[in-house]
């Protein structure tokens, strides 16, 4: 299995990445096999469905970038680069059709496709939407719209897009032909005034969603319609201990591949907080917190195999691996981890 490890590089993010590191995993550690240099900000990676080709948003500028992945070596070589008609891409996600990429521009408010063609490169935009809704109440974190993710849900039916500065979670769908983006029939839950929804996850067996919320800390449990896309607020936990008075921000979230046991990365407690989810309800409850053994977990990621989670602590520049008990979904750390500056995305590929 590889790693492709997604950085900050630049001075104005005080950053101390270099490009993406790629890695082949071992049982005790990771070998480092390749890095790509001179990519500004390449803070999320996604791959295609048939895992041939590597993409990469570049954060705090206007574009993404497309790579062929060597399939013995694993490493990379960068195919082309191609705007997004937008500012600040954050997220980035193949249709189920393989033919198109979806990116959320954070600054600017849009969702946008891309074609991919048959090398694996991008084309130029084939669509662009707007997100509409007004500011929500934190005045320096939501100044507009702010979409934040743009995973698709477990049938391919639609993505949904947590929308940090409106305080709306949308649905989408994408017309794999032509790329045309179209709210779905149920277009937007709103969430409560300054809570910033930021991520999403989706129960691996249950009509059900998860979504972090940056700004107030929280996750909230939604019924899921996959025909509509529409999403009914279930529940609402805090992702901190009762007893924690500090500041702090709520960032990844992801479900054990059981579907008994999610997970949610706290920076300010610098945590990662495991919930049991009741079998029958999908509801919700807090077990306990782990030390992410660094400052700023923006991200974190659980390996194919579900066997162990990887926190990448952006602030301390590391990557810190966790055993993920099967029955508990206890997270036990492990004696070493990956030095590496200002990780903030982990994708893992199958050999």
């Amino acid at each position: 299995m590889y790693a492709y490890v997604g950085c900050r590089t630049t001075k104005a993010r005080n950053a101390r990445g270099k490009g993406i590191n790629v890695y082949r995993v071992r049982e005790d550690g990771w070998e480092h096999v390749q890095l790509m240099e001179g990519l500004d900000n390449p803070s999320f990676l996604a791959m295609d469905r048939a895992q041939r080709y590597l993409y990469a948003v570049h954060g705090d500028l206007g574009d993404i970038s497309a790579f062929a992945i060597d399939a013995t070596t694993g490493r990379l070589t960068l195919l082309n680069r191609q705007g997004t008609e937008g500012k600040n891409p954050v997220h980035l996600a193949v249709e189920p059709g393989n033919r198109f990429i979806v990116v959320a521009n954070y600054a600017t408010g849009s969702l946008v496709t891309l074609p991919i063609q048959a090398d694996g490169s991008l084309g130029r935009v084939a669509d662009l939407a707007k997100l509409p809704g007004n500011p929500g109440s934190n005045r320096e974190q939501q100044g507009g719209s702010h979409p934040h993710d743009v995973p698709f849900d477990i049938a391919g039916r639609h993505f949904i897009v947590p929308d940090k500065g409106v305080d709306r979670v949308f649905a989408f769908s994408v017309d794999s032909r032509t790329g045309k983006l179209t709210p779905a029939s149920s277009p937007y839950v709103e969430v409560p005034a300054g809570a910033g929804p930021r991520h999403v996850t989706f129960h691996p067996a249950r009509p059900l969603a998860y979504v972090i919320n940056e700004l107030n800390s929280t996750v909230t449990t939604y019924q899921y319609d996959e025909a509509s896309g529409a999403l009914s607020p279930l529940q609402t936990v805090s992702t901190v201990p009762k007893d924690y008075g500090g500041d702090n921000t709520g960032a990844e979230i992801q479900i054990a591949n059981s579907g008994k046991f999610l997970y949610a990365s706290n920076r300010g407690h610098d945590s990662i907080v495991t919930m049991g989810i009741d079998p029958t309800s999908g509801l919700l409850t807090p077990l306990s917190w782990v030390e992410s053994r660094g400052k700023g977990p923006r991200f974190f990621a659980i390996d194919p195999d579900g066997r162990r989670l990887y926190a990448a602590n952006e602030l301390s520049d590391t990557i810190v691996p966790f055993d993920i008990a099967r029955e508990s979904g206890k997270l036990t750390p492990l004696p070493w981890r990956i030095d590496t500056g200002s990780p903030v995305c982990v994708a893992f590929r199958r050999v």
